[in-house]
């Protein structure tokens, strides 16, 4: 499992997002390097994951085998020397029975010494082996249970800092998803942009308005009268906008004709209606070199569309209940419904849940869209009647500003203001926005500031409506900007629409406050040259955290290793770790010592040495917890010392619900005599009265 992990984390780390377009949004950039982050996390939780399965190794596997090779083992050599002393006294002691009494004194007296001395050797060795027997069954309380507790505190520090590790990525987490989310608020518009741009390519597929260029050229017939009649030629035209120039060349010449290529300059266009030709898909146009008007035919009601948009014909861009030219500009009845709209919404609508998102019938938008604009009685209708409701309100509102003839924000400004929201300085965009909106006519920008003014107090709502800066700023963006050419690679711009309004709103007191010190927008600062102003979010630049110490030979060494050796393998101070609020450490676990007092376990080194110190989680990391000797004697404790405050003549009082179970540790009896084998005691015998439960020890025993 870890391997994978880190495999997983290698793949992660190698990972490379590609993206459409020349610049990223912040969010992008934060996504872009959020797989980055995630690979530094797994790596962090596996090398504390290895980290543990190497302390198991050290703290519990290896002292376990050290105990068993050490001390059992020598158990072993002393019981075999201890069986071998003891067979060869006896035999010995069977053959001097055997002497007769008749041999010589001397010889009985050298039978007799031999004898001592082999008694001797097997007391000795018995002794030895009943208190190698002795030491181990003492010395495994300790040696046993010490590595276990040191390899529990090696897992809990381990659970401790994943759980460090998911308190900072909780901060990280809650950022990432909210630049998800406006990426995805971004995504959502995009979509529904270019899902309408595919579906007026598919209804025009003749299309041939070049990508990002003002040059329209294609094939359109030219009505040309003769004196026995009318005819219809057909021209390959090129028109240069900035020019005003139409390039015509003729396609299908005749044998001998002299007609060649005409090259005119044009004054007007204007289209030719319906009832007045026999054709369709049919304009005008009037030139500097010709007399009269020349009547072209498209090849769709699409492609003539497009002639007029780029001759700057008068041809609505969009279908819309508005159909007439004056209505479609800033005027006074345009700013009276947009005004009216405001004062219905932000009076009954202001805090509805997803105000501007949810949209509303499309009957009753023309419905109202036409009753606002009549000719007869232009601006005659009661938004704040029953009649209307706030969706169709708000997506009339929309509809309106969005099928103006020229948008709010004007096309001559639309790519200055994309870039300004393109550049990595925030103070750039700031500054560059501000001087680009004194720089639209005057009706535009009091449009804009009335419209502005209007989110802004929407936004403040946001608790109820749910409506933030980001989410107007992705209704409002393709509806106050728009680019002059339908093409994908200015459908792809539209986050960067978003983003400007969302600016717009964010920092509309500063904006609006007056003009700019220079009305000129401040140079464009070199790409990627200098640092980012606006940081990725990241969790993984956090300083390292001390390992705790578990066990040591002594307080100066371990002391000594933490400060020359940092948990990456320099040689420098490690740094300190991060504050954090933790839980309120556990109870120690008392013992009563021979005053009565309760202390902690485990208890200091002989001499009563200070603790170490405290690890990086809290957790007491002496290297004190291994006891230096085996040999280590206490006084006995005086009678009915197992008792509680409180409790008396032996009676234990009822323990509440909350108080934790205190561990006692049972008396200590004298040591047993060099020669008498040791016999278990009665606390040995009852296992029941050693159990930390609300039972204590009868102070008879």
């Amino acid at each position: 499992y870890s391997s994978a992990v880190q495999k997983f984390s290698q793949t992660l780390q190698s990972f490379q997002f590609d993206f459409i377009g020349d610049t990223l949004t912040d969010d992008e950039i934060n996504i872009a390097e959020s797989f980055k982050e995630f690979a530094e996390l797994l790596h962090e939780v596996e090398l504390e994951r290895s980290m543990m399965v190497q302390n198991a190794s050290d703290l519990l596997i290896k002292p376990l085998e050290n105990f068993r090779k050490e001390q059992i083992g020598f158990t072993k050599e002393r019981k075999k020397k201890f069986e071998k002393d003891g067979e060869k006294f006896y035999s010995m002691l069977d053959r001097h029975l055997h002497l007769s009494s008749k041999k010589k004194e001397s010889q009985l007296q050298e039978a007799d010494l031999q004898v001592d001395k082999e008694r001797h050797n097997f007391f000795e060795s018995s002794l030895e082996y009943v208190y190698q027997i002795q030491e181990v069954q003492e010395s495994k309380k300790f040696s046993i249970v010490e590595p276990v507790l040191a390899f529990l505190h090696s897992l809990f520090t381990y659970n401790n800092l994943t759980v460090e590790l998911t308190q900072d990525f909780l901060p990280y987490k809650q950022q990432l998803q909210l630049s998800l989310q406006n990426t995805r608020n971004h995504f959502s518009s995009t979509r529904e942009e270019l899902e309408d741009l595919k579906k007026r390519m598919k209804e025009a597929p003749l299309t041939c308005k070049l990508p990002g260029q003002p040059t329209i050229e294609g094939y359109l017939y030219t009505q040309e009268k003769w004196a026995l009649g009318i005819s219809w030629v057909k021209y390959y035209c090129q028109y240069e906008k900035e020019a005003k120039t139409l390039r015509m060349t003729p396609i299908d010449q005749k044998p001998g004709a002299k007609q060649g290529t005409l090259d005119l300059t044009l004054k007007s266009c204007v289209r030719r209606k319906t009832d007045s030709i026999d054709k369709r898909f049919c304009f005008d146009i009037e030139t500097n070199e010709r007399s009269g008007t020349i009547t072209l035919q498209a090849l769709s009601e699409a492609n003539r569309r497009l002639w007029m948009e780029a001759m700057d014909g008068k041809e609505p861009i969009y279908h819309s209940p508005i159909t007439k030219q004056e209505e479609m500009e800033l005027n006074e009845v345009g700013f009276k419904f947009v005004r009216k709209c405001i004062n219905a919404v932000e009076t009954k609508g202001i805090t509805t849940e997803g105000v501007y998102r949810t949209v509303g019938s499309n009957i009753q938008v023309q419905k109202l869209l036409n009753a606002f604009f009549d000719p007869k009685c232009p601006g005659d209708v009661d938004l704040q009647s029953g009649d209307w409701d706030i969706k169709t309100i708000t997506s009339s509102l929309k509809f309106y500003l969005r099928n103006l003839s020229e948008p709010v924000m004007t096309y001559k400004l639309h790519k200055e203001l994309v870039l300004a929201a393109k550049s990595e300085n925030l103070d750039y965009r700031l500054g560059a926005i501000h001087a680009l909106v004194y720089k639209l006519p005057d009706k535009n920008r009091e449009m804009l500031e009335l419209l502005i003014q209007h989110l802004v107090n929407v936004c403040e709502h946001s608790r109820e409506n749910l409506m933030s800066p980001s989410n107007m700023g992705v209704i409002f963006g393709p509806t106050l900007m728009r680019a002059q050419e339908d093409t994908v690679a200015a459908m792809m711009n539209i986050k960067f629409q978003n983003i400007v309004v969302e600016i717009l709103i964010e920092h509309f007191g500063k904006i609006y406050s007056g003009p700019p010190e220079d009305t000129t927008a401040p140079p464009v600062p070199p790409p990627r040259v200098a640092a980012r102003r606006h940081k990725p979010i990241t969790i993984s630049k956090r300083p390292l955290r001390e390992r705790p110490v578990f066990f040591g030979a002594s307080v100066e060494e371990s002391g000594a290793e933490r400060l020359g050796q940092t948990p990456n393998g320099s040689g420098v101070e490690a740094p300190r770790p991060l504050q954090r609020s933790r839980p309120p450490e556990p109870r120690a676990l008392a013992r009563p010592d021979t005053d009565g007092s309760r202390m902690a376990v485990p208890r200091l080194q002989d001499g009563g040495a200070k603790p170490a110190g405290r690890a990086a989680n809290g957790v007491l990391s002496s290297p004190a917890l291994r006891t230096a000797t085996l040999q280590a004697r206490r006084a006995a404790p005086r009678p009915g010392i197992g008792g509680r405050e409180g409790d008396c003549d032996g009676v234990p009082k009822p323990r509440s619900h909350g108080d934790k179970p205190v561990i006692m540790r049972p008396p200590m009896r004298p040591p047993d005599p060099p020669c008498r084998t040791p016999v278990p005691s009665k606390l040995e015998q009852r296992p029941d009265l050693i159990a930390g439960t609300a039972e204590e020890m009868p102070s008879s025993v």
